[in-house]
């Protein structure tokens, strides 16, 4: 019932909040300024200073790598990585297992988180097929109880059908159709899918898309820009350090079709990162553009 009350209050109000069952939702907005051409580059731009970073030496491997220090101990790896013989997914991945493995307890807790609500919707599902048999002799009984949670809203240009915990809405740009943990949301060509059993939210316009997987004080982010260029970012966070006292790893990954690509891993002490992603972004940004 929170995803229903959620999607309509995302809908209906934008900018209010449901205090209801404690859902807020300040704004959403998306960026339709097309990116930028991407440039194909042979050796690292590495200043010595960009935002809160500070270079540490001089640039290695011929001008691929380039290491920089930020607050409170942060630390950042800036690598130009051919392609050629590789694709684009498979080194992501090896960068983000060596990145998880920094902090192993939370990669463990949302694994877990995962497997658990999978677990549990199959478990949901076994259920509803049993009890089927019960429901439909009771269908008449049912009916009548349901009835008081039924709405039906309808006025120029405005559709809602409400039933329980399942909803349909359709406004101007806006279309919603829940159906108890789950709901799809699209609204002027932004789109959301959400499932509260599991704490799994997507979201994707023609921008960006958007994967997010929270448990208790920890998640795992993923964004993907669409096209044939590379741009992408990752980020674990956990508000509880792991061993070596980081509360937050990720990259940002950016190049053209092809390669090569330009990778800024992250490494911070403070889940808010002291600005350190943001530098980490400007320093890919300076190498290849936005």
């Amino acid at each position: 019932m929170r995803l229903l009350l959620a999607s309509i209050c995302t809908a209906c109000l934008m900018t209010a909040a449901c205090d209801g069952d404690s859902v807020r939702i300040s704004s959403t907005t998306t960026d339709t300024d097309a990116k930028g051409i991407l440039k194909v580059v042979n050796t690292l731009q590495c200043p010595e200073a960009i935002g809160v970073l500070t270079r540490k030496g001089t640039a290695h491997a011929g001008g691929a790598t380039c290491l920089y220090s930020g607050p409170r101990g942060a630390e950042v790896s800036l690598q130009l990585i051919t392609v050629s013989d590789q694709t684009v997914d498979a080194v992501l991945q090896r960068f983000e297992s060596t990145l998880s493995a920094d902090m192993p307890h939370t990669t463990a807790e949302l694994r877990a988180s995962a497997d658990a609500a999978a677990a549990q919707t199959a478990a949901d599902n076994a259920q509803v097929q049993a009890d089927i048999a019960a429901t439909e002799a009771d269908t008449a009984a049912a009916a009548a109880d349901a009835a008081g949670d039924r709405a039906s809203v309808s006025a120029p240009g405005v559709n809602i059908q409400a039933d329980g915990d399942r909803a349909r809405v359709r406004l101007p740009g806006v279309r919603i159709d829940a159906d108890g943990d789950k709901a799809s949301v699209n609204i002027a060509g932004f789109h959301i899918n959400a499932d509260d059993s599991s704490q799994n939210v997507e979201m994707a316009s023609s921008d960006e898309s958007v994967s997010i997987q929270a448990h208790d004080n920890a998640a795992e982010i993923r964004t993907r820009a669409p096209g044939e260029a590379t741009r992408r970012t990752y980020m674990l966070t956990d508000s509880r350090p792991a061993d070596d006292g980081w509360r937050l790893v990720g990259y940002e990954a950016r190049g053209p079709v092809g390669g090569p690509i330009v990778i800024a891993t992250v490494r911070a002490k403070d889940r808010n990162s002291d600005g350190v992603f943001d530098s980490a972004k400007d320093l890919v940004t300076l190498n290849v553009g936005e």
